[in-house]
């Protein structure tokens, strides 16, 4: 069997021209980043989009990853494939790959088979240089706050109540804590810092969220970088940052346009991780997409108890959004480990363990349903399921009344996802979904967070210290008390222990920390264990990587 790698080289990619022609995309509104791949020009937007009706928007999500692994954005790529070989007019919006998961535990993420999106090497690497602008620009801000400190500090911020760390697009847990301006009085004002992951940033959640140009400024100057000693909240508008941030990010703003391997366009478009921030692509790519297709499949990051949540609860909530419907993707394998069965000993058929890791299931097509739209189960093939598991799954979808389909894209692309995508068009078609937020924006943050953990994740309670419920406070105090809450929690589990597969009910959750994102008007409350800076592997995917005498990248699936 020819490896991912192997198939998208293989593959009749088009020229970018053909394929923006395939929505009506004009030459002229594209920048090309050699043959294929372009971003498009947000004068298109202003000029051609602004009065045309939306497509139809659904929303790809996922029981709780396992090291087995779900295929979310493989099962993305084969249904927008399936509804463009079933002759409807359809894009997909994928997030951009960070280089953190490419070299240390996941490797690329632009998914497999034959269900890719192309070119594969340059979209898991720099693309179109997107992180490296949203890093820039983040770290922009980091170093005028440090300048602003060191001559004068006219705005009185108090060097220990800066919250606004450094970020570097790689997983590096020696970052995670720093000291900086060491060195003597020309290299600034000694004081605790630190690293995230740039799909950490605010700046990445404010560029995914932004709805224009000018939204994107406002949204950065609104940024809350640290406090004053007297404790008030100092915003990056207030050391003139805003301008020269979004002059950065202005060419990265424009939504990118690659190809599937059957060449259909696909948006691919920012890139937040779901556990650690909102796991979404852009706003902004997503509702030009809607006016240029029929149908726009999209995804949201790890199980739908993170990444559909706060595409819920963060993305349609401040952008207007409202999901047609959603497909939630299993496997066997993956319901197996849920079961109880060990990694190593998932090749043998186990129908009971199938049966058992159905109740995760089950709690995410409860979750779904709590925001109005309707949901299909889709059994991501692998050529070593056999009949008898499958029908297990079917079996017990029927018995909760829910509409599951085989589809075999990593196999045979568009052709094998037909099934599912014709379930799909016929509950869009039917207007059924009703959607709604989880929680009103007026319940008090802790309220929020609380209502959050007991509903989506079956817990009995969320816990914290007096320091953590005080940040609380005085973010209520300071008049976010009406922002969305964006969990940042483990993937692996409903829990905040990675190991309690399964639907645990009753367990406790532990808020380590509070994060005040006034540009992206959330507030993300750190969980567990969690880490906003993930550090490498034992052996990291980078060990594998390397370029063969024919300049080809090896070793990046």
């Amino acid at each position: 069997m020819k490896t991912d790698i192997e198939i998208a080289r293989e593959a009749d990619i088009r020229p970018i021209e053909a394929i923006a022609s395939k929505i009506g995309v004009d030459e002229k509104y594209l920048e090309k980043y050699g043959k294929f791949k372009a971003k498009v020009n947000l004068s298109l937007i202003k000029e051609n989009l602004k009065d045309r009706k939306s497509g139809k928007l659904i929303l790809v999500t996922a029981i709780s990853p396992t090291p087995a692994g779900e295929g979310k954005t493989t099962t993305s790529v084969g249904l927008v494939d399936g509804l463009c070989h079933i002759g409807k007019k359809a894009m997909i919006c994928l997030r951009e790959p960070s280089l953190g998961p490419c070299f240390g535990m996941k490797g690329g993420a632009a998914g497999g088979g034959l269900a890719q999106v192309i070119p594969m090497t340059d979209i898991n690497l720099h693309f179109t240089g997107d992180f490296h602008a949203i890093g820039a620009a983040h770290n922009l801000l980091s170093a005028l706050i440090d300048n602003h400190i060191h001559w004068d500090n006219q705005l009185d911020i108090d060097p220990r109540r800066i919250t606004w760390k450094r970020v570097v697009d790689m997983n590096d847990r020696s970052l995670r804590d720093i000291t900086c301006g060491l060195g003597g009085t020309t290299n600034g004002i000694p004081r605790q810092s630190g690293f995230d992951i740039t799909v950490a940033s605010e700046i990445m959640a404010v560029f995914c969220l932004a709805s224009d140009l000018d939204d994107l400024k406002k949204r950065i100057g609104n940024i809350v970088i640290g406090y004053t000693r007297s404790n008030e909240p100092v915003r990056a508008k207030q050391l003139k940052a805003d301008g020269a941030i979004t002059a950065l990010l202005q060419d990265a703003f424009q939504p990118n346009l690659v190809q599937t391997l059957e060449n259909n366009p696909a948006f691919v478009h920012g890139g937040p991780f779901a556990n650690i921030a909102h796991g979404c692509n852009s706003v902004i790519a997503t509702k030009t997409a809607l006016k240029l297709a029929d149908y726009v499949v999209t995804e949201a990051g790890f199980g739908a108890d993170l990444g559909a949540e706060k595409f819920f609860d963060i993305k349609c909530r401040k952008s207007g959004l409202k999901p047609d419907a959603v497909v939630l993707v299993a496997t066997t394998k993956a319901l197996k480990m849920h079961g109880g069965i060990k990694k190593d000993d998932l090749g043998a058929e186990n129908v009971d363990a199938v049966t058992k890791g159905c109740k995760n299931l089950a709690k995410h097509v409860e979750n779904i349903q709590k925001f109005g739209v309707p949901v299909v189960i889709a059994i991501n093939d692998f050529v070593t399921d056999t009949e008898k598991e499958h029908a297990a799954i079917i079996d017990f979808c029927n018995s909760i009344s829910i509409e599951c389909r085989i589809s075999s894209h990593w196999e045979k692309g568009g052709a094998g996802a037909a099934g599912l995508a014709e379930e799909v068009v016929k509950i869009a078609d039917a207007n059924l979904a009703k959607f709604k937020t989880l929680y009103e924006d007026k319940l008090p943050l802790w309220e929020k967070t609380k209502y959050v953990a007991q509903t989506i994740y079956g817990a009995a309670d969320i816990i914290a210290d007096k320091k953590v419920r005080n940040q609380f406070q005085k973010l209520e105090d300071d008049g976010f008390g009406d922002y969305p809450i964006c969990m940042a929690k483990t993937q692996y589990s409903f829990s905040t222990d990675p190991l309690l597969m399964g639907a645990p009910t009753g367990h406790d959750v532990p808020i380590r920390e509070v994060r005040l994102s006034a540009g992206a008007e959330f507030i993300v409350v750190v969980c567990g264990e969690v880490m906003t800076m993930p550090g490498l592997p034992r052996i990291p995917a980078a060990e594998n990587i390397d370029v063969d005498d024919d300049g080809l990248i090896q070793g990046l699936f």
